[in-house]
């Protein structure tokens, strides 16, 4: 049986990657191993994505805490306290050291309601801008009471491209996070915010589960093309495409973009295509269904770039 859902054979079968799909595809599993469970303890930061129960629609949020807060608690599980403190008001400041029972993640987050429901398929991504390493685990979400559990269905890594390095963060407890705005278009402050990004995280589906995958370039890389559409290339990667493979199956995405200084996020849901050229290169179009623009809703505050020396030139 195939590592890979219809989606992903069809766009590996398009670009004739097949056989590398295959190999590549031997490095997912489902075990955590010790050394990725020693990745995840160290980890501020994971990004989730899934859909709202109510509205199907596809969203990628950020979850922080102080490393500890996201570990390995079994072969195949993955445990996250989600805490007692609110992105959208804070209970008042505390110490950067606390434990780790105290995560963040605000009270209207458009995930909160599927971080709380049996059963959810999620997507995760763990990213270590410091030393530019992502792992990745989908599966099935279980409510706990102190926040949710994950029993792994995939789990993998990626290799460095496109990271940003980032040698260290603050965090930075009396930064109080501003008060959620709904968007249908994009205005000028967020479209300049999309366009001066180096990074975004995009999170995906498909009939068996969900997927976050992140993204990165030069500034510049994301085009806004209309109020309501971006696009970006898709520079090559590991050949499993499954990404791309998820968007052929569910045009469904959701993206999060962060300012890594200020800890605003712009978080957008709507569909996305991806677009493919004789010359082998692809474009991915997305349009824009709702978005929600928090100004400092994330409390980490991280030091200034160093752009990734696998950055394709921006101009095409």
């Amino acid at each position: 049986m195939s590592t890979y859902h219809a989606g992903s054979l069809a766009v590996q079968e398009l670009l004739g990657v097949r056989d590398r799909a295959e190999h590549v595809g031997r490095s997912l599993g489902q075990d955590i191993k010790p050394v990725a469970a020693a990745f995840l303890q160290l980890q501020p930061l994971l990004v989730v994505g899934a859909a709202d129960p109510g509205t199907g629609r596809v969203w990628a949020s950020a979850l922080t805490g102080a490393p500890g807060f996201v570990r390995a608690t079994g072969p195949r599980q993955m445990s996250v306290v989600t805490g007692r403190r609110s992105c959208s008001r804070p209970e008042g400041v505390q110490d950067t050291a606390r434990a780790t029972t105290d995560s963040r993640q605000p009270n209207d987050d458009p995930l909160a309601t599927a971080l709380k429901t049996p059963g959810t398929r999620i997507g995760t991504i763990a990213l270590d801008p410091r030393t530019r390493r992502r792992m990745r685990l989908n599966g099935r979400l279980r409510p706990t009471p102190r926040g949710f559990a994950v029993e792994a269905d995939q789990v993998f890594s990626n290799c460095p491209k496109y990271i940003q390095r980032r040698n260290s963060y603050e965090t930075l407890a009396d930064r109080e996070p501003g008060s959620a705005r709904r968007l249908t278009e994009l205005d000028p402050r967020a479209a300049e915010f999309i366009r001066s990004a180096d990074t975004f995280f995009l999170a995906t589906a498909h009939p068996g589960g969900a997927d976050v995958s992140h993204r990165g370039g030069n500034p510049g890389f994301v085009q806004v093309t209309s109020p309501r559409e971006l696009s970006w290339p898709d520079y090559p990667g590991n050949a499993m495409f499954l990404t791309l493979g998820n968007l052929r199956a569910d045009p469904r995405a959701g993206l999060l973009f962060l300012d890594w200084t200020t800890g605003t996020t712009l978080q957008l849901t709507g569909e996305a295509r991806a677009e493919f050229t004789a010359a082998g290169e692809r474009d991915v179009r997305f349009t824009l269904t709702e978005a929600r623009w928090t100004p400092a809703a994330l409390p980490l505050r991280w030091s200034a770039p160093e752009y990734s020396p696998a950055n394709p030139d921006i101009a095409r």
